[in-house]
């Protein structure tokens, strides 16, 4: 995954962002991560993998990766929050043996850590976290790379049309 190139482009939306609202002197750091706990939530609902009571099926396959690609924006820029854009990260991730129900459980779980340590190591956990939720879910890092520049025209787009 080409991460320097994904973290200059979220640095690049997240300026034109703040300074659109007025929003550099800002802490924003728990309102990303709540916003990344409501896209993992909307990623969830849009997979249905919990609603064991439903048989309706998932969304589809680019419904949902337009979803999980919300979740890279926000975690991209809380590691720009916390400086960790300028450090070398391996993401490589394992195939796991969990369920995508099991791995939505654990990717809140390492949001919570990471929010209250902000540490290196735990966003890096984050971020595999959340890659092996993609594994699961059938993407490949190209075409999660694919789906994050399409959609970070699209954030632009939104952001010129007062969204």
């Amino acid at each position: 995954m080409q991460l320097e190139k994904l973290f200059h482009m979220q640095k690049a939306l997240d300026t034109h962002i703040e300074e659109k609202h007025n929003l550099q002197d800002e802490d924003l750091f728990d309102r990303k991560v709540l916003a990344l706990l409501v896209e993992i939530g909307e990623l969830a609902n849009e997979t249905r993998s919990f609603k064991f009571w439903s048989v309706k099926p998932s969304s589809l396959k680019e419904v949902i990766l337009e979803e999980f690609v919300d979740g890279v924006h926000f975690i991209l820029s809380l590691g720009i929050e916390c400086g960790f854009d300028a450090v070398k990260i391996d993401l490589n991730v394992q195939e796991s043996s969990v369920n995508v129900t099991e791995q939505f459980l654990s990717v809140y779980d390492r949001i919570s850590i990471f929010q209250k340590s902000k540490g290196l190591d735990d966003y890096i956990k984050l971020f595999k976290s959340y890659l092996q939720l993609a594994l699961l879910l059938g993407f490949t890092n190209q075409d999660i790379e694919r789906a994050y520049f399409q959609k970070n025209e699209v954030n632009y787009l939104r952001q010129q049309n007062n969204y």
